[in-house]
């Protein structure tokens, strides 16, 4: 078709529209639908194979047979012998293909018949297409090749020259492993190297390699066109090493490899626990909070001195602790429940979440203070502590009561964080109680309470004013009169400025128990807050009125007669 009938795009249709439905008809061996709203229509011979179908960019390779409407054969790609090879909806060929064959599927086969607007119109294609012909084309879907415009704006094209495996995709925190070759447009090696290793957010090379990666599958290799604002812009690259030198505005031609990557996560939300994964563990299954754990582990200082090793000799144990417990430092404790059986991983933990300012003796060396610390873990196994839906009634309220008990302990301790989680664990238990006898309601409704009014205390602590308000607000809907509810949920509004709502929570709270101290203090503390914001509207007020009288006093010496204030006569 390259040779001999190169279906030139129709003049004049280039900038037309075609109005198509998102939705491609559903067709059956032998059906014929029209496509669109232009006379498009297609009959479909073949059933291809999958759900995949080629997109705009996408550079496609068909057998065809043309024909005019009473069967005269104007053009055959299988007579040829060659296939046809095209960039799909770049107007290489006339519209009715670019709108038709993207509705196939690979290994399709189907008859479009294309009318004059969608063809060649009124002027036709002499000698071999008369003027407003509509034409039949006999379409075989070959395979295409993935060609896509990751920035879009033009700047990164990329073409799949062999699939990868899976779905996933590396991330900014990535390290990815890569191999890739840099060519100018005149074919000169500017750069080639196997085996790169980098973060994704750090780059390498030029700017297109981090784009590019984070679109690509592992194993995935891609050949990008790359424009110079994500190659080497105005100024280029002179010659450094083993790697030539980029002229000014040139356009880079790149084949790259994602071999692997090593995914790298924020274990918490400061980032000051990173986990990056050496090995990836084995299902979906993760330890939950309460879990016995069984690991492997290396712990070092920053110069990679050890400071602990657990369970790589000989014949010894391994490392056995329960998951939020406060058995091993924070920063392990919350990445561990992040891991699959199998897996081994890099932690990077901050002093906040490690040992903390003071030095810290450990079994073959000491942490100094303010140190961040480096582990190894491999999580053998584990046994997840038993959920809710596991457990009879009578369990679910001795598990709700233990964990209440530790939140008290935490506390105390003045770890309201982990405090307020166990609050949370042990409500959860004991949440639906449609099951549970009238005595177990009972037990479960005082628990319910504490732990809802502990758990307030622990957010006020925290300043997480609304959670304490609407952890209140529960109590109260189980206990309208419970005084430490409305005591709590005052210090909540006073501190979210809403100054009427926590004056009723504490004269209620005054009506039920008048000799309250604590609920008297913070009456006192309320009184101050009103009297601190009424003066601050009286400041407010008084300069606003202050420069409205100003600016009356400017219009009304403009004027040779002030008029008097107007009335309501009839008032």
């Amino acid at each position: 078709m390259d040779e001999d009938f190169d279906i030139p795009t129709a003049e004049g249709m280039m900038n037309d529209d075609m109005d198509l439905p998102d939705d491609t008809p559903i067709l059956k061996v032998g059906e014929e639908k029209e496509i669109g709203k232009q006379g498009l229509k297609k009959k479909l011979v073949k059933e291809g194979e999958g759900w995949d179908k080629p997109e705009s960019g996408d550079e496609v390779e068909v057998h065809y047979t043309g024909t005019l409407l009473d069967g005269t054969k104007f053009d055959s790609s299988r007579d040829r012998g060659t296939p046809f090879k095209f960039t799909l909806g770049q107007g290489k060929v006339i519209k009715g293909w670019d709108e038709g064959i993207k509705t196939m599927k690979k290994g399709e086969n189907a008859i479009f018949t294309i009318p004059p607007e969608l063809a060649y119109g009124a002027s036709g294609s002499p000698p071999t297409i008369p003027p407003n012909a509509t034409l039949q084309f006999d379409v075989e879907l070959l395979s295409w090749t993935s060609v896509k415009d990751i920035c879009r704006d033009g700047g990164i094209f990329k073409k799949i020259l062999s699939e990868g495996e899976k779905w996933e995709n590396p991330k900014d925190l990535d390290e990815v492993l890569v191999n890739y070759e840099a060519k100018l447009e005149d074919g000169t090696v500017v750069a080639k190297a196997d085996g790169v290793e980098f973060t994704v957010k750090d780059g390498h090379f030029c700017p297109a390699l981090a784009k590019a990666v984070k679109t690509m599958k592992k194993e995935e290799r891609v050949l990008l066109t790359v424009k110079p604002q994500y190659g080497f812009g105005e100024k280029g690259k002179p010659a450094s090493g083993a790697e030539g030198s980029v002229p000014p505005n040139a356009t880079l031609h790149i084949t790259l490899e994602l071999v692997s990557w090593k995914t790298v996560t924020e274990v918490t939300d400061d980032k000051k626990v990173i986990k990056k994964i050496l090995k990836e563990g084995e299902g979906y299954e993760r330890p939950n909070e309460g879990a016995l754990v069984k690991v492997k582990l290396v712990g070092k200082l920053q110069d990679g001195t050890v400071f602990l090793k657990k369970g790589h000799n000989e014949g010894e144990e391994l490392f056995e602790f329960k998951a939020d417990d406060e058995q091993v430092i924070e920063g392990l404790d919350r990445a561990v429940i992040t891991m699959k059986k199998g897996e081994v991983a890099l932690l990077t933990i901050s002093p906040e979440y490690a040992f903390g300012s003071s030095e810290s003796p450990q079994e073959l060396a000491v942490v100094p203070p303010n140190s961040t610390v480096y582990y190894e873990v491999e999580l053998e196994s584990f046994v997840k502590e038993r959920e809710s839906w596991d457990m009879n009634t009578q369990e679910k309220i001795e598990a709700a009561g233990k964990r209440k008990e530790e939140g008290n302990v935490l506390f105390k301790a003045g770890k309201y964080v982990r405090a307020s989680k166990r609050y949370e664990k042990a409500v959860k238990y004991i949440e639906y109680d449609s099951s549970f006898s009238e005595d177990e309601k009972k037990q479960a409704k005082a628990l319910k309470v504490a732990c809802n009014l502990n758990n307030a205390a622990c957010k006020l602590k925290l300043k997480d004013y609304k959670q304490a308000e609407k952890l209140c607000t529960k109590v109260l809907e189980l206990e309208s009169s419970n005084v430490k509810a409305l005591y709590r949920r005052a210090q909540a509004f006073i501190n979210l400025a809403d100054l009427v709502l926590a004056e009723l929570d504490i004269k209620k709270a005054l009506e039920l128990d008048p000799d309250n101290r604590d609920v008297k203090l913070e009456y006192k503390v309320l009184k101050e807050k009103i009297k601190e914001y009424n003066k601050k509207d009286a400041k407010f007020y008084g300069k606003m009125f202050a420069r409205m009288n100003k600016a009356g006093s400017a219009d009304s010496s403009k004027s040779k007669e002030p008029e008097p204030m107007s009335i309501d006569s009839k008032a």
